[in-house]
């Protein structure tokens, strides 16, 4: 009898979850996530809005450049395509003065827009953020290089 006793303390029974713990830790993971998912989406949406307004700063820039060589902006119907391909009849264009096309695209997958004269300065480039819509809120409103 001796040698049961022994076999037990030796072998000892299998340890696991049971499954009350397990949903209990599922529930703890899913209320970190109804808290902390809301946070972080906002986080990245905002991010596309600050990328959006140093991307349109770097094509005043490159707008600037353009001005320099061609001795005016592009036109409304060139807009900022004219950046990367020259515009017909352009005899002065140096470029391209940006690198690539997807740097004239805005965070959310549209061509930026331009204004000449701007009204807030000679020229404005802006998005009209996620919606595409002119004005709104939050991450739908307009940003731009002002």
């Amino acid at each position: 009898m001796k040698k049961d006793v022994d076999m037990e303390t030796k072998h000892p029974r299998e340890a696991g979850f049971t499954l009350l713990e397990l949903l209990v830790v599922l529930a703890i993971l899913g209320l970190l996530a109804a808290i902390v998912g809301p946070q972080v989406i906002r986080y990245l949406d905002s991010s596309k809005s600050q990328s959006a307004r140093v991307q349109a700063k770097n094509i005043v820039a490159a707008l600037n450049l353009f001005k320099l060589d061609a001795s005016r902006y592009p036109t409304q119907e060139e807009g900022v395509q004219a950046l990367v391909k020259a515009p017909a009849n352009m005899p002065n264009w140096n470029g391209p003065y940006l690198p690539q096309d997807s740097a004239i695209v805005d965070p959310w997958g549209r061509t930026y827009l331009m204004k000449v004269p701007g009204e807030h300065g000679e020229v404005d480039v802006y998005s009209l953020g996620s919606d595409g819509q002119p004005g709104g809120t939050g991450e739908a409103r307009d940003v731009g290089s002002w």
